[in-house]
Formats: structure tokens, C-alpha cells, sequence
């Protein structure tokens, strides 16, 4: 599934195509998406797009008319593309330009979502996020004081969107590996140190797969379709039975919250 820094990395790459550009047109293949896209969309004609900008793991195009937001679900990807591109059968979306240029939604498994908005602060799925981990909102004294009273593992605890949103699985599992806890570690038993070190972490991993265009494992491509070059760099995701990197013990996986997870025994103790 596409992460923040996936998401991050693909508002970047269309923002220069459609920021200050005319919607001429929104093309609907497939509107049975993960919601139904919002029927507003095919209204949009000689629509003035104002600004991009990312809130968690959603998409949000400015408009003269509104918002539009966009979620690439499991398999989902953009590319922008010529007016006149070859379609394929998991194209469900097209949000054409003035400039020759067109954005295409791919989503061979339907699990995204586009929708419409006049209000963001109202809208219903933006109303129980938490702060976006890059910013000074998300920090160790809040990280602290949302863990007590919490049961749950650290890791479950680190990818509720309602304490902090974007922190996925991979960029989740990698945190832990390099603070040194057990993703299966209380989250009250969190000392305000651990909380510090964890949210540093969180920002100087988010940054780094940012930086290097998002992590490719399955699905994810760059809109340019180059992949994300951050996988190169994971140390125990994805790596059961492989040597750790700080201490040579075969990396172990189990499932917590029905996701798979990725430890080194000895460094990462509960």
C-alpha cells in the first residue's frame, strides 16, 4: 500500500501539471471504487485548479469548485500523461488539463477512493486525524502523553491514524528496529526518552523516503514511473530470516493488528 512518502512523492510529481492549469473535463470509467466516486466530479468543466496539498495519506486538489481528494487505496497510482495515451482496463480516472496533459488514476484492485468536498474542515474522513508526523504538532511530550493508558503494542499504537497519521506499516516497522523496541512493547510502558527517540526517528525516516522518491515494493511507482528507491534502504521489513544489520540474529516476523511485523530478537527487546 502506498505510504506518505509514497503519497508525498506523488503530489510532487503531478503537482507541476495541474496546479494553476484548467480541469477541462473528469473522465469517470469505473465510479465503484472503494466509496463511489463523488458524482460532482463529472460536473467539473473549465475548472481553475489553485493549489495541491497532501493531508495524511489523501490527496487534495484546490479548485475553484471545491476539493477533490484522492486516495490510492491498496494498488493504486497516478501518472500524468498525454491527452492522447493508450488506455488500460484498471484505468478508472482521468482529470484532464488545458495543457495537453491529463492525470490517470490506475487502480487494479479498486480499493482508492475520489472524492468531492466544499468544506475540508468538515469533511467526514479528515474529522479523527491525528497531527501529520512531519510536523511540530507531532512531538515527544504529546507522543507521551498519548500512550498512557494504552495497552496496545507500540507498533498498532504508532498506525492509528487518530495519534498520528501516515506512520505505515513499513516506515512503522523500521522505527522500532532502529529506537530498539519490541513492536509488541506496551505502549504506556513508553518512557518519555523512548517517546523522544521514537519521534525523531519517525521524522528522520519519513524524510529520508521522501527524499529518495517513496519505498517500491509491489505496486508503487513515482508518477514519472520510475520506481521509489527507499526499499534499497529497509533494515528488517520485508527481511525475515536475513542477518540484522547491527548484530547478525536472523530477523523474525509475526502478525500484530493482522499485519505483518519484523523484529531482530536480540537488539529489539519488550
Amino acid at each position: 500500500m502506498p505510504e506518505l512518502p509514497e503519497v508525498e512523492t506523488a503530489l510532487k510529481g503531478v503537482s507541476p501539471y495541474l496546479k494553476e492549469f484548467i480541469i477541462e473535463k473528469i473522465v469517470v470509467r469505473n465510479p465503484k471504487l472503494r466509496w463511489e466516486v463523488s458524482p460532482e466530479l463529472t460536473t467539473f468543466e473549465q475548472v481553475k485548479i489553485i493549489d495541491l496539498t497532501r493531508r495524511a495519506k489523501y490527496l487534495i486538489i484546490h479548485t475553484e469548485q471545491g476539493y477533490i481528494i484522492g486516495h490510492l487505496g491498496m494498488s493504486g497510482s497516478v501518472r500524468i500523461v498525454p491527452h492522447d495515451s493508450p488506455i488500460d482496463k484498471h484505468d478508472h480516472l482521468d482529470i484532464v488539463m488545458n495543457n495537453g496533459k491529463l492525470l490517470r488514476y490506475n487502480d487494479p484492485r479498486r480499493f482508492g477512493a475520489w472524492l468531492w468536498t466544499n468544506n475540508l474542515n468538515e469533511f467526514h474522513l479528515f474529522l479523527k486525524l491525528g497531527p501529520e508526523p512531519l510536523s511540530e504538532e507531532f512531538n515527544a511530550t504529546y507522543l507521551f502523553k498519548k500512550s498512557r493508558q494504552k495497552t496496545t503494542a507500540l507498533k498498532t499504537f504508532l498506525m492509528d491514524n487518530s495519534v498520528v497519521v501516515g506512520v505505515g506499516n513499513i516506515y512503522a516497522n523500521e522505527t522500532l528496529f532502529l529506537c530498539g523496541l519490541h513492536p509488541q512493547k506496551r505502549a504506556k510502558t513508553l518512557t518519555k526518552a523512548q517517546a523522544e527517540q521514537v519521534v525523531a526517528t519517525i521524522k528522520q525516516v519519513l524524510t529520508t523516503a521522501i527524499a529518495q522518491g517513496g519505498t517500491t515494493l509491489k505496486d508503487f511507482l513515482q508518477p514519472d514511473g520510475r520506481p521509489g528507491y527507499f526499499a534499497q534502504e529497509l533494515l528488517v521489513y520485508g527481511n525475515k530470516d536475513k542477518p540484522c544489520s547491527k548484530c547478525g540474529s536472523k530477523i523474525e516476523s509475526i502478525i500484530i493488528g493482522q499485519r505483518n511485523s519484523f523484529y531482530c530478537p536480540t537488539c529489539q527487546k519488550k
